[in-house]
């Protein structure tokens, strides 16, 4: 089930998000906490069709009740008389609220600053005060911290036990919880009106995961992160596995202690990761077996579960190449007109490293620099390119220029090199990534001065591509990255 959390200022706004909530949802939690006076719950709750959760939350639970305590137990007394299907009781005032009716009891604890440990004993705690549901809410800010938790939800037992995490990682426990039995979870009825930073709207659960369709069966994916490139991923390969009927859904997490995550990858039998830039090194240490971008980066972006080893691959050089050759007139995966050619590469981080291999394999050849002399001379060095200093960077030739740390001078934005945009020259081939997939001020500099820009959603769509048929044998139906990229027409 889903449960929407509406929590309200005044009757009159309650009323009206309750009525939104009630076709979106299965059961609807209406949290009293915000409501500066005893509300006339009888009056709130007329015409409403659905199932409804009381609970007023204290500050130390996440809630912001101002009044005592006294005055709040006695709001939840009176809120039980009227015979809604659960009120939820805290675990040390449980006791106090007798049981009434046919009205269920969620027992609930809560602890925000740090993970929940030790659930077995509460469980019994809760069921020793005549629990019905017991409900556990901390945060999950990585997947082993999520662990506790997660083995709460999953166990069979006669008292079901619902979860919610905290923050941005909430989703990824939710997602869990569909597939490993949990009673409902949890979501927000729009943005803004989030019961916690973080929390999903019923929208994503709806339309980006699908959430109804997941069961035991439902094979996740992870995905390391949470930013606006990560969510993007999430949006479109679940879009694929539901076109492609594959009962697949990607789960977007935090990596942490690299000594445990292999560990629960295994207990949640995800055997694929996809990482980010801020983690692919990180990625490479955790797999068994390299390829040669890998090994010659110290970096991957995707990491894949073999009979009894862990695979490291680096993916992204060969989308960046193959957009870039198509700029150069490359007809086909066989064309590589890179050979040859002057390739000027501004950056050292592990993205620079991958791309200077993939370079060095066409052909091309290779100058580096970067705003760290030393990290764009090393790299420089590993590749048998030549490095550039700064001071002689606008006097050096070249074909193409690929961006993985640079910035607008006149912008000033970011980190890397202050690259001041008179090096764009008519007809030069021009790709950034640095904040890849969006496009940058200085593509769009290079754009009004004539290069031959790359456009970054030419870039990601075959990246999104090469990863989806990689791990499913499938193609990615194109037309997906148009749908979801507000960016330069993908080609």
């Amino acid at each position: 089930m889903l449960c929407i959390t509406v929590a309200p200022e005044s009757r009159r706004l309650g009323r009206v998000d309750l009525h939104n909530a009630a076709p979106q949802c299965d059961l609807i939690e209406l949290r009293l906490d915000r409501l500066g006076k005893t509300p006339d719950l009888r009056d709130m709750l007329q015409g409403i069709d659905k199932p409804v959760l009381i609970s007023c939350r204290r500050r130390r639970d996440g809630g912001i009740w101002q009044g005592s305590e006294d005055e709040r137990l006695q709001m939840l007394r009176t809120a039980i008389a009227l015979r809604p299907a659960y009120i939820e009781l805290e675990l040390d005032v449980a006791d106090q609220v007798p049981r009434f009716g046919n009205t269920q009891r969620v027992v609930s604890y809560t602890q925000l600053d740090r993970p929940l440990r030790d659930l077995e004993t509460l469980y019994n705690k809760a069921r020793d005060v005549q629990a019905d549901v017991v409900k556990f809410v901390g945060p999950t800010p990585t997947l082993s911290a999520a662990r506790p938790l997660l083995a709460a939800i999953g166990m069979k037992r006669t008292i079901p036990v619902v979860g919610m995490g905290l923050g941005k990682t909430g989703l990824m426990l939710s997602l869990l919880g569909c597939k490993y039995g949990s009673p409902w979870i949890y979501a927000a009825l729009e943005k803004g009106l989030e019961a916690h930073a973080g929390q999903a709207t019923v929208s994503d659960l709806e339309n980006v995961y699908r959430w109804r369709d997941i069961c035991p069966q439902t094979r996740f994916l992870a995905v390391a992160g949470f930013g606006e490139t990560e969510a993007t991923t999430v949006r479109i390969l679940n879009a694929a596995f539901a076109q492609h009927q594959l009962n697949a859904r990607c789960l977007s997490l935090e990596i942490g202690k690299p000594d445990k995550f292999l560990e629960m990858l295994d207990i949640l039998h995800i055997n694929v990761l996809l990482a980010n830039p801020a983690t692919s090194d990180g990625v490479v240490s955790l797999a068994d077996q390299l390829d040669e971008g890998s090994t010659a980066s110290h970096s991957a972006d995707l990491l894949v579960k073999q009979p009894g080893h862990w695979a490291a691959y680096n993916m992204i050089w060969r989308s960046v190449l193959r957009a870039i050759e198509v700029r150069l007139g490359a007809l086909s995966h066989e064309d590589h007109p890179l050979e040859g050619r002057d390739v000027l590469l501004v950056g050292s981080d592990e993205t620079a490293c991958s791309i200077a291999f993939g370079v060095q394999r066409r052909r091309g050849r290779l100058s580096v620099t970067g705003a760290d002399a030393t990290a764009a001379q090393h790299l420089a060095q590993a590749r048998g390119a030549r490095h550039v200093p700064l001071a002689n960077l606008y006097d050096t030739h070249c074909e193409v220029v690929i961006l993985t740390g640079a910035h607008n001078t006149q912008a000033a934005e970011g980190t890397g090199v202050a690259l001041n945009p008179s090096l764009f020259r008519p007809n030069l081939v021009v790709a950034d990534v640095s904040r890849f997939p969006e496009e940058t001020d200085l593509l769009r500099e290079a754009r009004l001065r004539g290069c031959r820009v790359v456009e970054p959603a030419e870039i990601y769509a075959d990246y999104l591509s090469s990863l989806f048929r990689t791990i499913t044998g499938k193609d990615l139906p194109r037309e997906l990255v148009g749908e979801t990229l507000p960016l330069q027409a993908v080609s």
